[in-house]
């Protein structure tokens, strides 16, 4: 039977476990992550979604109620951090210790239903924006958040338009930031959940005082210790090309490329984002790794802001011992 039907498609993948087959060896890791994913699908359906097919280390699920998927979202991300009683030991403690991360991406519109399985724009929209999510990120098109009331909109940031893969236009993009016992707090903490105005114009970079600003023109931009490098960063710690920063449909990306790994954190979030060969999206302001993670002053940390155009350059942050 076939059915065309208005749903919240949501896509969940945990990334890590090729590292963990490795450690653990099959046995182990088929376990954990297993359990990993079991936890996720018990989220969606405890949402009132129904989950379509599991993928390998994640699943697809979809949802009549926006809301409902956003807070079951919410769900897999606490139930992640914290695994019920039960669950199974290697799955709590593998989860508990960071080894598996879960990127959600979400896109609202019409889907066809066919022999259990779904079709359409907003499953193809789905599949392609979760490759732009970082770790433990939960990103949504602008259709999703149209579906959500004033105050659960207020719990999202406005990102670029991103150019996803096969798509001729770009999409507008919108992430997720903090818990919802967060949501009261969140309009004065993390801003207006609109699009901002304007399109980013340059990525300014600070390195030990030093600022540069890179128009979109001089991307992709290379990171490293290698005098060559766009961005040379002169530290033992840093890899001669370690990270590079592309200008991609309309938004700043950036992709880790060192055996150390880097890591980033954006203004008012104190959760760091770890990136090992793995990309996320740069916005707003915050602080990159390289290497080692932000917080320590003698770490290679360089302190990112986008530039737009139509608003005022934001105004520098405060110096730090």
């Amino acid at each position: 039977m076939t059915r065309i039907l208005e749903r919240t498609v949501l896509f969940a993948d945990l990334r890590g476990s090729t590292a963990l087959y490795e450690r653990l060896g099959n046995a182990a890791a088929s376990t954990l992550v297993t359990g990993a994913v079991g936890l996720v699908g018990e989220c969606v359906e405890r949402g009132g979604g129904h989950v379509v097919k599991t993928l390998g280390d994640g699943l697809m699920a979809v949802f009549e109620h926006t809301a409902a998927a956003v807070a079951a979202a919410d769900a897999m991300h606490v139930a992640l951090d914290r695994p019920p009683q039960g669950s199974g030991a290697a799955t709590a403690a593998g989860v508990a210790s960071g080894a598996l991360k879960l990127q959600v991406a979400m896109a609202r519109g019409e889907v066809v239903e066919i022999d259990s399985d779904c079709f359409g724009d907003a499953v193809n929209v789905a599949a392609r924006l979760l490759d732009h999510a970082g770790d433990n990120e939960t990103l949504v098109t602008v259709d999703v958040l149209a579906g959500l009331q004033p105050v659960q909109q207020t719990r999202f940031r406005a990102l670029d338009r991103l150019q996803l893969r096969g798509r001729a236009e770009p999409v507008q993009v919108h992430l997720l930031q903090g818990r919802a016992a967060a949501t009261d707090g969140a309009a004065t903490q993390f801003g207006d959940a609109v699009a901002l105005p304007g399109e980013p114009e340059a990525l300014r970079l600070v390195w030990r005082g030093q600022e540069r600003i890179f128009a979109t023109s001089q991307f992709p931009l290379v990171l490293g210790r290698s005098p060559q490098a766009g961005c040379c960063i002169d530290d033992s710690r840093v890899s001669r090309s370690h990270a590079r920063i592309d200008w991609h449909g309309g938004a700043f990306q950036f992709t880790d490329l060192s055996f150390n790994g880097s890591f980033v954190r954006f203004a008012h979030d104190r959760a760091v984002l770890s990136l090992r060969r793995g990309s996320c999206t740069l916005h707003g302001r915050g602080e990159i790794g390289l290497g080692v993670p932000p917080g320590d002053v003698r770490a290679p940390v360089l302190r990112f802001e986008v530039l737009r155009l139509g608003n005022n350059r934001l105004p520098p942050e405060p110096a730090t011992a």
